[in-house]
C-alpha cells in the first residue's frame, strides 16, 4: 500500500470526532491492508512496534526541528516560528514541504512497508553502540531523507509517528472494534480483547482475526511477554471503595514503589517496568530474591519493589527508587546504596494463564509459593475485612510507617490487563492545597495550539525575595480554564524562547496534588507530584513560602 493512502485516511480519522465513524475508516482500511495489515494496526496508533517491545525512534521535537529544515531547505528558525503559529510541528512540515526550497534528484514513491522500515532501522541505531552524537547525526539524517521523498500530506504524519503523537485519536477500543467489523461484522469483540490481553500485540490479533475466530482464540499468552497491568481507580472514601470492590475486601497497603511485572520461564528470571521496560539488567538483587524465595518454574508475579534506607530500614519514596531504572553502569553500587525489598501481590500465570481466575483463587496459589523473609522478599501487608473501621486503622498504620495509604480489592474478580474496571481502588490522604504562582508557561500544540497550556509553579522564597519553581501543571486543564489563563498571562510576558515564556509572577492559583517530593529539577529543591488546577485565587498577591512547602514535606515522612 502506498503511504499516501494511509496518510489519507489519517486525515479521514482526524477530521472527525464520532467514534463509530473512526472505527468504519480503521475497518476499511484493514480490509484492504492484505500483506501489510500488520504494519497498518500499528501505525493506526502512531507506533512501529508493537506494546511489549520497547525500542523507540528517540528523536525530539528539537531535533526533529533540525531534520525538517534540512530535508525542506528552510532555516531552523523558520521551522520555528511555522511550529509556533501552527502549534504542531507535524503542520509545520506539511507546510514547508508544499514549497521546499531544495529538491531530491531522484523522488521514489513510498510505501507503507518503507517507511515503517526506514523508521525501525532508526529506532535500532541506538542499540549498535555506537555514540550518542554519531548515532542521532544518523537517525536524523535517515528522517530528513524521509521527509524529502514525502509528500506534504505524508510528511505531517511521518513528524507525528517520529515523535509519537499522531493526534487521530485512535485507541485501543477502537482498533478492536474495527478489527472486529472488517473481519466478523462486528462481532466477537470480546475474543479479541482478551486475544489482546493476552498477547499484548495487534499485530498478531489482526493476523489470526484474517484466519478465523478460532485462530483468534487460540492466542495466549507468553512468558518474557508483560502485558498491560490492571490499573486502579482512585476513591476519596472507604466507603467509597467498598461500594467499587464490594464487601468483603482484600485491603493491601499501597507502597511508594516501582510497579513491576516479574516473568518466571524455567526459572530464568525477567523484571518488566509498569510501561513494559526490560529492566532486569538494572535489578540483579531482584533477581537473586526472585530465584531463592519463588518456588516456581513458570509464573509472572504482579509486585512492587520497595526501596529502603540500609542504614536504619526506613523507607525511601520511589522518586530517589527510580535512579535505579534507566541507571546502565555502577549498577552494584546502586544495589548497595538503594536496596529493595518485593513484595508481590498477585499472580497472573503459574505454569498456564491465571488471569481469568477470581482474585481469592489467585491469591491463595500465590501465598502456596512464596517463602518470606523480611527486607528480601515478602507478600503485601494485607487483610480481608469489611469493616471500615479495620479498614481505617490499616490506613493509618500504613500512612505512619511511610507508606501511600492503601488498596481496595474485589474478592471475585478476574485480573483485566489496562484497565481502571473498578476490581481494585486506591485510598491515598488528601493534602492540603497550595496557593502558587505562574512564572512561566509552554504554548500548547495541536488542537490547543494558541493557548498557554502548560504552567510552571512558584513559591516564594523569603530568604532571597525570589520565586523558586516547585513543579509543572500539564493535564487536567478545561478549554475554559486554557482560555482564562492565556488571556490573564499574555500582558505579563516577559521574554520568550521557542514555545516557552516567562511571566511576572502576578497570577496566583490554588493547586492540588498528590504529595510533595524531593527534586534537583526545580530550584526550590521540591517537586509536587501530579500538581492540578483547584481554582485561581484572585484574594492573594503573594504565593506560599518555600517554608511552607518544607514544613508540609516533612509532614509526609
Amino acid at each position: 500500500m502506498k503511504y499516501s493512502e494511509l496518510a489519507e485516511k489519517y486525515q479521514e480519522l482526524e477530521s472527525t470526532q464520532k467514534t463509530l465513524e473512526k472505527t468504519d475508516i480503521l475497518a476499511e482500511l484493514f480490509k484492504e491492508g492484505g500483506e501489510d495489515l500488520e504494519y497498518l494496526v500499528l501505525l493506526a496508533r502512531g507506533r512501529i512496534y508493537p506494546e511489549w517491545n520497547e525500542v523507540e525512534i528517540g528523536l525530539s521535537s528539537s531535533m526533529m526541528q533540525d531534520i525538517i529544515a534540512e530535508a525542506t531547505g528552510y532555516t531552523e528558525k523558520e521551522v520555528e516560528e511555522l511550529w509556533r503559529d501552527e502549534g504542531d510541528l507535524g503542520l509545520a512540515a506539511e507546510e514547508l514541504a508544499k514549497n521546499k526550497k531544495q529538491q531530491k534528484l531522484m523522488s521514489t514513491t513510498l510505501t507503507v512497508e518503507k517507511v515503517i522500515q526506514r523508521l525501525r532501522k532508526v529506532a535500532e541505531m541506538s542499540k549498535e553502540g555506537s555514540s550518542q552524537s554519531v548515532s542521532q547525526d544518523k537517525k536524523k539524517k535517515e528522517i530528513a531523507d524521509l521527509i524529502s521523498s514525502s509528500e506534504p500530506l505524508e510528511a505531517r504524519y511521518i513528524t507525528r509517528t517520529v515523535l509519537s503523537h499522531l493526534r487521530i485519536g485512535i485507541g485501543e477500543g477502537t482498533i478492536r472494534d474495527a478489527l472486529a467489523e472488517a473481519f466478523f461484522e462486528g462481532e466477537n469483540k470480546d475474543k479479541i480483547q482478551r486475544a489482546y490481553d493476552f498477547t499484548n500485540d495487534f499485530t498478531e490479533v489482526a493476523q489470526a482475526c484474517t484466519k478465523g475466530i478460532e485462530e483468534v482464540e487460540e492466542l495466549k499468552l507468553e512468558l518474557f511477554r508483560p502485558v498491560n497491568s490492571m490499573l486502579a481507580k482512585k476513591v476519596d472514601t472507604i466507603e467509597e471503595g467498598f461500594d467499587s470492590v464490594g464487601k468483603p475486601a482484600v485491603i493491601d497497603y499501597k507502597y511508594d514503589g516501582m510497579r513491576a511485572q516479574i516473568h518466571i520461564k524455567d526459572r530464568e528470571v525477567k523484571i518488566f517496568t509498569r510501561r513494559l521496560e526490560d529492566v532486569t539488567e538494572q535489578f540483579p538483587d531482584v533477581v537473586e530474591k526472585v530465584e531463592e524465595h519463588i518456588d516456581a518454574e513458570n509464573c509472572i508475579l504482579d509486585t512492587e519493589i520497595v526501596g529502603f534506607n540500609p542504614e536504619d530500614g526506613s523507607m525511601i519514596e520511589f522518586q530517589k527508587l527510580s535512579k535505579r531504572i534507566k541507571r546502565k553502569y555502577d549498577i552494584q553500587k546502586q544495589v548497595n546504596e538503594i536496596p529493595v525489598e518485593v513484595r508481590p501481590f498477585d499472580l497472573i500465570y503459574l505454569n498456564e494463564p491465571i488471569l481469568e481466575e477470581e482474585y481469592s483463587e489467585r491469591l491463595e496459589k500465590l501465598d502456596r509459593i512464596v517463602d518470606e523473609e523480611e527486607r528480601e522478599l515478602r507478600l503485601v501487608d494485607r487483610e480481608v475485612t469489611d469493616e471500615e473501621e479495620k479498614v481505617q486503622e490499616m490506613q493509618q498504620k500504613s500512612l505512619s510507617e511511610g507508606h501511600e495509604g492503601i488498596m481496595m480489592k474485589k474478592l471475585d474478580a478476574e485480573y483485566k490487563p489496562g484497565n481502571r474496571v473498578g476490581y481494585m481502588v486506591k485510598l491515598k490522604p488528601v493534602m492540603e492545597t497550595l496557593d502558587l504562582a505562574i512564572v512561566a508557561a509552554k504554548w500548547s500544540e495541536g488542537e490547543r495550539a494558541g493557548w498557554l497550556g502548560r504552567l510552571f509553579l512558584g513559591c516564594y522564597n523569603k530568604e532571597t525575595g525570589e520565586y523558586e519553581q516547585v513543579g509543572k501543571m500539564a493535564t487536567g486543564l478545561t478549554e475554559e480554564q486554557l482560555e482564562e489563563i492565556t488571556e490573564r498571562l499574555k500582558p505579563l510576558i516577559e521574554k520568550e524562547d521557542g514555545r516557552k515564556v516567562w511571566v511576572q509572577p502576578d497570577i496566583i492559583v490554588e493547586v492540588e496534588y498528590e504529595e510533595i517530593q524531593q527534586s534537583p529539577t526545580y530550584n526550590s529543591g521540591y517537586a509536587l507530584r501530579f500538581p492540578r488546577l483547584k481554582s485561581f485565587r484572585d484574594d492573594k498577591e503573594e504565593a506560599d513560602s518555600k517554608e511552607k512547602i518544607e514544613s508540609l514535606y516533612e509532614d509526609q515522612k
